[in-house]
């Protein structure tokens, strides 16, 4: 990498895509590069996994932006995105793009392929060809799958994923590791823990809890209300995922084949988890919820789930070592701020 690329990443100016850019977490990490002055082109297809006008209000924020540029392409779209990387010559990449889903994955697994896999190997090889300066990618809290030791560690071994969303994210993560090491193609993969927030996805259990307990529905809880999440509210997320951006991944001088450390690699690899480092009871966030809304939920336990985790906790030791970063927004000020935006949002 020559050091004019890399010192254009330390900060504003850069043109960076951003996939996904009608998602959750894509829309507001396009609104904060935008706010700091980078040129930003937003890419998603708009499937319909969940409500489509959803994403197009989340868009309509950042259209009428003059350095952001959307884009309408499948992934899995092999031409439509070597037309893109030829295009627009991107500093960086940042691929939130994805089919999400934990539950989604055990009746409609080929999403999760032609996305997964063969949307993630275009992008590989965009970034390659165009010589980008770094890839940072979304993987998720779910590929530590059947490890219970707690925190999760991204020095963790992890070969017991639990759904075929989560292998499929361990397999972008074996990717990119290949594409660092061939190509020195720097890049870092995020492994998000349970994301919350205003804009939030409607498959994901704030939501669903919100939408019923208004309209006087039962709620869902399974394994009987004892799983745990590191919830992680949206503006840490993004933070962490803008420092990481600007710091492409370096090789490990310490790595070593003996005894070879997962997190990182003599390749410019890395991997990073972002998570609020402080997992939550699922009763105490239906409590935080039934706070905030100011009305009680009807509760229906039920047993876990085919492919859930009972738990999940992660150890960001290494975010805030390197990117001086560790996300801390309290579960009753991110539920809060989801409420709000909910009411305002469906009045």
């Amino acid at each position: 990498m020559n050091q004019q690329t890399e010192a254009n990443l330390h900060g504003p100016g850069s043109r960076i895509l951003v996939t996904g850019a009608a998602g959750f977490i894509g829309s507001h990490l396009c609104q904060r590069l935008l706010a700091r002055g980078d040129t930003v082109i937003g890419l998603d297809n708009m499937n319909d996994y969940y409500e489509v006008s959803l994403k197009e209000s989340r868009l309509k924020r950042l259209t009428d932006k003059e350095n952001f540029t959307f884009v309408k392409c499948d992934l899995a779209d092999r031409g439509g995105m070597e037309k893109l990387f030829a295009e627009y010559k991107f500093d960086a990449v940042v691929n939130l793009a994805a089919q999400a889903g934990v539950r989604y994955s055990l009746t409609n697994p080929r999403a999760y392929v032609d996305a997964n896999l063969v949307g993630f190997m275009n992008i590989l090889e965009g970034c390659r060809h165009q010589q980008v300066a770094h890839l940072v990618y979304a993987s998720s809290s779910s590929v530590y799958g059947a490890n219970t030791s707690m925190p999760f560690s991204v020095h963790d071994n992890i070969d017991h994923p639990l759904s075929l969303y989560a292998a499929s994210k361990k397999a972008n993560e074996l990717m990119a590791h290949t594409y660092a090491h061939l190509y020195g193609l720097p890049c870092t993969g995020l492994r998000f823990f349970t994301v919350y927030g205003p804009w939030g996805r409607p498959d994901m259990a704030l939501f669903l809890f919100t939408r019923a307990i208004l309209a006087g529905e039962p709620i869902d809880v399974f394994n009987h209300g004892r799983m745990q999440r590191d919830f992680t509210y949206i503006d840490d997320i993004v933070e962490g995922v803008v420092r990481v951006t600007d710091r492409p991944a370096r090789p490990n001088p310490e790595w070593s084949g003996d005894n070879p450390d997962p997190g990182t690699s003599t390749a410019p690899y890395r991997v990073y988890n972002i998570g609020n480092n402080k997992p939550v009871e699922l009763m105490y966030l239906i409590e935080t919820l039934e706070k905030a809304l100011g009305k009680a939920a009807v509760k229906n336990f039920l047993p876990i789930q085919p492919g859930d985790v009972p738990a999940t906790w992660a150890n960001v030791d290494d975010l805030s070592n390197d990117v001086g970063f560790r996300p801390a927004t309290p579960i009753e000020v991110g539920v809060g701020q989801f409420v709000k935006w909910y009411k305002e949002y469906y009045q």
